[in-house]
């Protein structure tokens, strides 16, 4: 059994922890126990290995940790990447980049692996799982299970208190060192005047006296529970006796200072030698610990302490409580370090005048001590004896190096506590410091250590701690010995008295020699027959302090006493040495005394006589002094096989007779014995408990059945009291744990195993309490104490299982599991069922002691899987599932989860059977099929908890080393893949869970998916279409729940959602990591974190030293904890998270980052694997859509995504569409196309290089498929459109200068270098390259065929149109504030921003309608008809396009002519690439004709009444279409009032002007691209010149910075820009007239606009033109001889009206008229106006008026004399004098000519007008009359033919 039990199986043997030599127990070993029973089990108690089952709390071995890599998640104006890159550059420069550099954390982040067989893919990202739980710790999840068993310490390593070490170094006195001294120390405690430990003896010998050999001192342990100040070393020194008449030992004490003399030091030492016998010398009271100290906890230590802090413990948790630096007298003690131990040097002993008792040491009336000039040196060290390090120790000594166990052993000071993490993983909490700590403490003293533990049975000195025998608890080792105390002898003369004490069998020989059972002072000799006490030298009163330790015989006997002989002895020296004379006896029976503590008192006999123990032999005996009681002394027995207790040494007996068959056969006095054990006080039973338990145990294994249901009974009281009475709070009481794991071993295979019987007992008192019998109150503590009971029938089962197949099992095999007997299961199973019924009904009752019973029975049942048949324990667990099917009370539920939280917690839950052998896991499918009726339970808590128990389990297999292998993963996923089907199946219960809930169970989810097989995966997806959408919705939700967005995302990715917002739940400080890591970080905020902690974390904080020594961040985290609470931040996760040590606010930011980053690459792997199977057709989904894949497409782009992310997706993306490209580029897909381009174009804006590459491949991508599948990029560029004028809407096109002015933004200027780069061939190469892609990737070339589609030119105008449409909206942007100023550049940005987006109607239309509204607000109302003419003939040509409307290209074409700028190109465009939600479904006749009323309206307000007249032609198809007379009587109504405004224009004698045009020039660079440009403005027909100079000057005035001036050329002469003073602005105006379209531009005649009034033509203007006068000389003015003129035609782009207020001249020409022309046409313009008012045709005589007034005026300003400037003036010029001779001759004739026909037209005209008129105008005709005859008079004079014609 020894062998297997170190051989790595089930159970292995613990060497029990001696603290004394071997060879010191053979007296009792040499006995022949068997014939007591009680006696041979008690040192099989005491004396067997323990027994500890290996796999009893599991075993449980993680991976190696890996640190987390940090994940980039770049935004719009981020670029991390090359900020890293470029940091760790000039690291690597300066030489000092290490590893360490790398943001690390505890958890793991498993490596990707691929099998070399290539039958699993490698993996895109890491695990999800461990950045979920990056401080997974087994234990302490196990531990949060109600009822978890947790590992005791065994019991003598799992003391906490202090461990003194002394060793006595030397000793040295003023008058010299030439005697041998010996001394003992002990501990004392002063207050109770008690001792707490044995002797430890030392002796120092002069050098004389050493024999050539150094003598080692021995060390001495001495044990302490806790510090007190009340705790000193006492320290005794004796010498050889005092020779009478010899050197006194005053001479050690004396004042003055003196040494021996040669003479004496040799009569001393003489001396020494022929005396065996000492006296006492002197004493020292040392104290411990510090007086001001209460209760030794939290101290600090004392600088004079002679333990150094780091001796005593430097850490927080640890007490401070350190040895004080005085003595009790005035004598200063001084002490100094050495190694890792203190020196401490004691310079005033206390000679010892007269005999004393230790009582009186301190008795302040008693000063009769004399300080002695000498001092004595010990070294001292405490430690903590939670400090042991346990791994450094030898198997062979008292403790193991087992790790386990070491973990198991420490466990309980709370330095550890996981096992499993041993091999590098951190512990929860604030543990991981603590184990450093306690590493690091332990390493300082390896050495002193493991000397010190090693060496303790060879030379070390453990004392025996007195109060360790009265403590209530068990005893844990043998021990069986007497200390004996001699105190005084009173006797009536002074005598130098000593004594010799030994121990007899009996008094039958008196000649016969005393048992050998003294221990010896003297090293190397191991007990002695007799021991001497010191000598009282001249004492009456006699006192002694010697300590006499004897082992005593297992069994005493009436006849066992100790003798005492007295001893009288002269001190003088003569020829011999001094022999002792004896001078009487005492003798004391033990066994009647034995058991007393206080102090006996005997007479001394003279002499001895046979049988002198017997009463009547005594009283023949002559005794000294009259037979007083001189003689007082005192015992201590120490002894774990002698029961103080009476009713315990009758059980002992009982149990003796009843085993060697020599009581009665009915055995009444056993059951007496057995129910007495009742009575026995708590002591007593506890620290007999263990053989109590053993004896009992045997009697219910082989008893009868009264003795069983006896035993049985008495065991159930005793566990129960034993709970109860010694219970430190916790559910197992840490004595019966030790007893069931260590000491219990079944009596070692001796005796039957003893399950049968405890199950039989057991099972019958179950039966009878369920069948209604009374069993009395003695069931509840039965239940109580189930878990005991339970787990001694597992132990038995284990060891009879260990014991039957050791032998037989081959090296290297399994114990196969052990077959119960029939009968024997059957009881088992019934019991089971019975304590089931009690946590049925008991739980109803909310009983908390059902609870616990749950729990033992689970244990029970996880316990059996190692032993039994599985299947035979999947009975009872289908038992139990049976009792609590379904969805019960919560109560009952709750019950059920921890059962399952148990068992499935077993080592070998993976490798579980089915229940049937064709079945596979039963426990699994279990606890599937529960957890999933759990979440559809309503109780929050237990939704929670399964989520929890879930997460847990996934992470214990992830995580254990020996399912590391690729098809172990595969066999778990498939083992828990069921799960996935049953949510898929009931969605309803998914959706009702929390959001904590859903992220435990998606998390779960993505690892079962992680490790599945592709063939279970498309086996899932081939069920139907509906579940594969919804496996997809789960997918999605992931996206969701474990989206990372940073505080400073501020990019449109998805719904903004503020990061503050709290659920229900408490404050958390990460809403998407587990639960787990809340409660890590609240437990590592508490920690007191100091630099020098940990290596690994040392240059983190030397790293964040600057933050610590901020005010703002507490360098404590417990301070940073409670500022957070004081400031009542804690209600939201950022002031949590704020409130973090930013170590650990690193930490959190690095695992959500991953967990993040690993489920999107997580779920792109598992998209990839459904897009390959779908392009087989090998599963189930909506082939005509790929609504699954685009969903999860959609979901990718729209959230934030580390880089690691984006490198792999384009890749990805390109296969998909590559696999289904014609299915995603189709109309019924054209949401997702235009979110994919959406995203990407959103992607082409970010800063990282890397990203906004991979997004142009993207686009090229896209770009492809379009010219694969479409052969061009018609519907791709209405998309791309369309999708850029969503994302203008978004990013920040602009941004603000310095000076306050806008200028374009990063991201427009990122956008517009990415929208160039789609186009750029060259560099094409390179960023397919770098994404991962052939360079051939974006060949389109059909099947079957060899031509390739994708054509450069047209990318090249793709990309030229979006660039255009980005830069109309950066244009738009940057007016800013101006727009509400400027309204003409406003009225400009909507045109260049509707023309910009022309092949997508519904955009198109959309800015064309802002311009509306523009120019109506403006009260721009032509333009703003304009406009809405120009939307209607958009929905017009679609509709005509589409033959769906009454309209035709004629009606178009009509269109056209009141509004040339109505295109047909785009609109054709547009139609054909029609997009989803955009284009002409939307454009209707109704629409058409709503605007077409809205321009109607608007050119009515604008007096443009012919151009409503044309909009009403273009109405009325429709109704005669539709029939709608009412409608039609309407538009006849409205034309004729059109009509009739028509004619009222053109019959006004004012002739009628519906706008003035302007002229205005802009030199200047402040005017940026207006610079040296012209334009021509319409303004309203009442807006003059100074109106627009002053509406001009007032917009550029705003926009100038000041300093700068605005000026205005005032006349419109030809302008030089490069003559104009540079850093001045210039504006020239210039008001000009519209050109008719018939006009003859080269006339000399002056122009007159009425003379055009007359026609209705339609006034569409492009040209204009203006007259500039000049002269030769530079004169801008001079005589009519020298006036000559310009005359300048400018060409617009468009025509007015249009659809902005001015439009950009494109062409100007002018010609020079000199001045006899202009003279000519002067004359020649009043001819032709006078003709045309004579020959205007009138309809009535009503119309005569308005033609008189007409001529009035004609002939007033021609006829009339006194006009200067009118033909006289002309004559005058040019036909008298100098100019005359310049004239050509055709020139004067053609003047002369002009003259004559003016003056003719002018003498009919007056005719015509004395016609008209009536008396009221004769005058006036009068003077018309007179003034013509004047005129001809005057012109006669220069032209004499004028009389004649006339």
């Amino acid at each position: 059994m020894a062998d297997l039990l170190s051989s790595g199986q089930r159970f292995r043997r613990l060497p029990r922890p001696s603290f004394t030599v071997d060879s010191e127990l053979d007296p009792l070993l040499r006995e022949n126990l068997e014939q007591w029973p009680h006696l041979n089990e008690l040192v099989q108690c005491y004396k067997a290995d323990w027994v500890k089952d290996e796999n009893k709390y599991g075993h449980y071995e993680s991976i190696p940790s890996i640190s987390f890599q940090s994940q980039i998640f770049e935004g719009p104006d981020t670029d991390i990447e090359t900020e890293l890159r470029l940091a760790n550059n000039r690291q690597g420069r300066n030489g000092d980049a290490t590893d360490d550099d790398d943001p690390s954390t505890s958890g793991r982040h498993s490596s990707d692996t691929s099998s070399s067989d290539g039958t699993f893919q490698k993996h895109f990202g890491a695990s999800p799982l461990p950045a979920y739980e990056p401080v997974f710790d087994w234990e302490n999840e196990r531990s949060v299970i109600f009822g978890q068993r947790t590992p005791e310490v065994p019991p003598t390593l799992c003391g906490s208190g202090l461990k003194i070490y002394i060793k006595a170094l030397s000793l040295a006195f003023q008058a010299g060192f030439v005697e041998p001294f010996y001394g003992t120390i002990c501990l004392y405690h002063r207050e109770r005047r008690e001792k707490l430990s044995e002797d430890f003896y030392f002796q120092f010998l002069p050098n004389e006296m050493q024999d050539g050999m150094v003598s080692l001192q021995r060390r001495a342990i001495f044990s302490l529970d806790s510090p007190s100040s009340s705790v000193c070393l006492l320290i005794q020194l004796e010498k050889p006796a005092t020779e009478e008449g010899g050197v006194t030992p005053s001479v050690y004490s004396r004042k003055e200072p003196v040494h021996l003399t040669e003479r004496e030091k040799q009569k001393l030492q003489v001396w020494a030698r022929i005396m065996p016998y000492r006296e006492s010398f002197a004493w020292a009271v040392v104290p411990l610990f510090e007086s001001n100290i209460g209760g030794g906890v939290g101290g600090i230590a004392s600088p004079s302490s002679p333990l150094a802090p780091s001796i005593s413990g430097s850490s927080s948790q640890e007490s401070n409580i350190d040895l004080i630096g005085r003595t009790a007298s005035d004598g200063r003690m001084t002490h100094y370090s050495s190694g890792s131990a203190v020196i401490v040097e004691i310079p005033n002993l206390n000679r010892v005048k007269e005999s004393y008792v230790e009582e009186l040491l301190q008795d302040p009336k008693r000063k009769v001590h004399k300080p002695v000039k000498g001092s004595l040196r010990l070294e001292v060290e405490k430690l903590q004896a939670s400090h042991l390090d346990i791994d450094t120790l030898s198997e062979t000594g008292s403790l193991s190096n087992d790790s386990n166990d070491a973990a198991e052993r420490l466990g309980e000071t709370g330095m550890l506590k996981s096992t499993g993490n041993s091999t590098g993983r951190t512990s929860n909490g604030g543990s991981k410091w603590n184990v450093n700590e306690a590493r690091e403490v332990g390493g300082s003293r390896s050495n002193t250590i493991q000397g010190a533990v090693l060496e303790i049975g060879n030379d070390d000195f453990r004392a025996l701690d007195f109060r360790a025998l009265t403590k209530n608890e068990p005893f844990s080792q043998l021990l069986h010995c007497l200390f004996v105390y001699p105190l005084t002898v009173n006797l009536s003369r002074k005598r130098n008295l000593f004594m010799r004490v030994e121990l007899r069998k009996d008094d039958v020989d008196i000649r016969k020699h005393a048992l050998e059972v003294i221990y010896t002072k003297d090293r190397g000799v191991s007990f002695q027959k007799w021991a001497h006490t010191q000598v009282a030298v001249g004492a009456r009163t006699a006192c002694f302090h010697d300590e006499i330790k004897l082992c005593l015989p297992a069994i005493l006997t009436a006849q066992h006493h100790l003798l005492f002989t007295f001893y009288h002895i002269d001190l003088q020296t003569k020829l011999e040495a001094p022999k002792p004379v004896i001078i009487g006896y005492a003798a004391l029976p033990l066994t009647t005394h034995v058991q007393l503590r206080s102090d006996i008192n005997l007479p001394i006999m003279r002499e001895l006589l046979p049988h002198y123990l017997q009463e009547t032999v005594k009283e023949r005996l002559e005794y000294l002094e009259d037979g007083r009681l001189v003689f007082k002394l005192r015992f201590r027995l120490c002894s774990s096989l002698y029961p103080m207790n009476e009713r315990i040494r009758d059980f002992f007996l009982e149990y003796d007779r009843h085993i060697l068959r020599t009581s009665p056969p009915w055995g009444s006095e056993l059951l007496e014995a057995i129910n007495s054990l009742k009575n026995v006080d708590s002591t007593a039973l506890l620290q007999f408990l263990q053989p109590i338990l053993n004896m009992l145990l045997h009697l219910i294994g082989d008893g009868g059945e009264t003795l069983q249901v006896a035993a049985f009974r008495a065991m159930v009281n005793i566990l129960t009291r034993v709970q109860h009475e010694s219970s430190d709070g916790a559910e197992r009481n840490r004595f019966l744990v030790h007893y069931v794991d260590y000491a219990f071993d079944d009596f070692g295979g001796r005796q039957p195993p003893v399950y049968p019987g405890l199950s039989t007992v057991w099972g019958s008192l179950a039966r009878s309490k369920a069948k209604g019998y009374r069993v009395g109150p003695v069931y509840d503590d039965v239940l109580s104490m189930a878990w005991v009971f339970l787990e001694l029938i597992v132990k038995s089962m284990a060891l009879e299982q260990a014991r039957l197949f050791y032998n037989s099992l081959p090296a290297g095999e399994d114990i196969p599991p052990l077959q119960l007997k029939e009968g024997v299961f059957r009881c088992i199973g019934q019991l089971y069922d019975c304590l089931l019924t009690e946590v049925h009904e008991r739980c109803k009752k909310g009983l908390s002691l059902a609870k616990r019973l749950n729990s033992s029975l689970a244990f029970f049942c996880y316990d059996l899987l190692s032993i039994i048949e599985p299947r035979q324990v999947f009975e009872l667990v289908a038992l139990y599932m049976d009792k609590f099917t379904g969805v019960c009370q919560a109560v009952l539920h709750d019950c059920k989860l921890t059962f399952l939280q148990i068992i499935c917690d077993h080592d070998l839950f993976v490798e579980m059977p089915g229940r049937d052998p064709s079945e596979r896991n039963y426990l699994s499918s279990v606890l599937i099929q529960e957890l999933f009726l759990t979440w559809d339970h309503d109780d929050v808590t237990q939704r929670s908890k399964a989520a929890r128990i879930l997460v847990v389990l996934m992470c214990k297999h992830e995580f254990d080393v020996r399912y590391q292998k690729l098809e172990d993963k595969l066999y778990i996923a498939q083992l828990y893949f069921p799960l996935i089907g049953l949510i898929l199946d009931e969605m309803p219960v998914f959706y009702n869970l929390s959001t904590v809930e859903k992220r435990e169970v998606l998390i779960c989810i993505m690892q079962i998916i992680r490790n599945l097989d592709d063939p279970s995966l498309i086996k899932a997806w081939q069920q139907s279409i509906a579940r594969t959408r919804l496996f997809f919705k789960l997918l999605e939700e992931c996206l969701v729940l474990f989206e990372h967005r940073k505080s400073a995302d501020s990019m449109i990715i998805g719904n903004s959602r503020s990061p503050d917002v709290e659920g229900p739940v408490s404050p958390k400080y990460s809403d998407r990591l587990s639960p787990a890591i809340n409660s890590y970080l609240t437990e590592a905020s508490r920690q007191e974190i100091r630099p020098q902690v940990t290596p690994e974390s040392g240059y983190l904080w030397q790293r964040l030293s600057p933050q610590l020594s901020s005010p703002s961040q507490p360098y404590s985290l417990r301070e940073a904890l409670a500022q957070a609470q004081s400031s009542r931040i804690g209600a939201s996760s950022r002031a949590l998270r704020e409130s973090l040590h930013p170590i650990f606010r690193q930490k959190l930011e690095l695992w959500e980052e991953n967990i993040s980053a690993s489920v999107s690459l997580q779920i792109l792997e598992i998209t990839e694997k459904f897009s390959r199977a779908a392009a087989d057709h090998s599963i189930g989904t909506d082939y005509g859509k790929l609504d699954c894949i685009t969903a999860i497409f959609m979901a990718f782009l729209s959230r934030s995504q580390p880089l690691v992310f984006w490198k792999a997706f384009f890749a990805v993306f390109n296969s998909l569409f590559n696999l289904h490209g014609a299915t995603l580029m189709a109309r019924e897909n054209d949401r997702f196309l235009k979110q994919v381009a959406f995203h990407l174009l959103r992607l082409a804006v970010f800063r990282n290089d890397s990203i906004r590459k991979r997004a142009v491949v993207g686009l090229q991508i896209l770009v492809r498929n379009s010219f694969y599948y479409f052969q061009n990029t018609a519907r791709l560029r209405v998309m791309l459109t369309i999708t850029l004028s969503e994302l203008m809407s978004d990013i920040q096109v602009t941004q603000m200068k310095s000076d306050g002015s806008l200028e374009e933004s990063g991201e427009a200027r990122r956008l517009r270098k990415s929208l160039d780069e789609m186009a750029m061939e060259e560099r094409s190469g390179d960023l397919l390259k770098g994404c991962g892609l052939s360079e051939n990737a974006l060949d389109a070339i059909s099947e079957g065929s060899t031509q390739n589609h994708w054509s450069w030119s047209e990318v090249k105008q793709l990309s030229v149109t979006l660039l255009r449409a980005l830069d109309a909206g950066i244009e738009h942007a940057l007016l800013g504030s101006m727009m509400s100023i400027d309204r003409y550049a406003a009225a400009e940005s909507f045109h260049r921003l509707a023309w910009a987006y022309a092949h997508v109607p519904d955009l198109h239309i959309m800015w064309l309608l802002h311009l509306c509204d523009a120019h109506q607000e403006m009260q721009s109302w032509a333009e703003a008809a304009q406009c809405a003419v120009a939307v209607a003939g958009v929905i017009m040509q679609a509709l005509v396009g589409r033959n769906e409307a009454v309209w035709g290209k004629e009606h178009v074409t009509a269109l056209r002519k009141i509004c040339p700028m109505v295109s047909s190109a785009v609109i054709g465009e547009a139609s054909a690439a029609e997009v989803e939600g955009y284009g002409a479904s939307k454009l209707t006749v109704d629409s058409a004709v709503k605007y077409l009323q809205l321009a109607n309206k608007l050119f009515s307000q604008a007096e443009l009444h012919h151009f409503c007249a044309s909009i009403l032609e273009l109405i009325i198809p429709v109704y005669k279409n539709r029939r709608a007379f009412g409608q039609l009587a309407k538009c006849h109504t409205s034309l004729t009032n059109i009509y009739e405004s028509i004619l009222e224009q053109e019959s006004s004698p004012i002739p009628f002007t519906n706008a003035t045009y302007y002229r205005v020039g802009f030199y200047g660079d402040n005017f940026g691209k207006l610079d040296r440009k012209e334009y021509i403005y319409r303004e309203a027909r009442d807006v003059r010149l100074g109106d627009i100079m002053e509406k001009l000057s007032h917009i550029y005035e705003s926009r100038l910075d000041s300093g700068q001036t605005l000026h205005v050329i005032p006349d419109s002469r030809q302008v030089n820009a490069d003559e104009l003073q540079p850093g001045v602005s210039y504006l020239q105006i210039t008001s000009v007239d519209p050109v008719m379209e018939d006009e003859d531009l080269d006339s000399r005649k002056e122009r007159i606009i009425s003379l055009s009034s007359g026609s209705c033509r339609a006034r569409v203007f492009d040209r204009f033109l203006f007259d500039t006068p000049f002269t030769k000389n530079g004169k801008t003015q001079g005589g009519l001889e020298d006036q000559w003129k310009r005359r300048t035609v400018l060409q617009t782009e468009g025509s007015f009206p249009a659809l902005v207020n001015r439009l950009l001249v494109v062409k100007s020409d002018s010609r020079e008229f000199s001045p006899i022309e202009n003279a000519i046409g002067m004359i020649e313009t009043r001819t032709a106006a006078l003709r045309n008012e004579l020959e205007e045709p009138r309809s009535s005589e009503g119309d005569q008026l308005p033609r008189l007034q007409g001529l009035q005026r004609i002939l007033q300003g021609s006829v009339a004399v006194q006009v200067n400037s009118g033909v006289l003036g002309v004559c005058t010029a040019f036909l008298s004098g100098e100019p005359a001779t310049r004239l050509r001759s055709q020139e004067l004739q053609q003047l002369i000519a002009a003259l004559l026909e003016f003056m003719a037209v002018c003498k009919r005209a007056i005719r015509v007008h004395s016609r008209l008129i009536g008396e009221e105008d004769q005058d006036f005709h009068t003077q018309l009359v007179n003034g013509f005859q004047s005129l001809t008079a005057e012109l006669s004079h220069y032209i004499p033919a004028i009389l004649s014609e006339l």
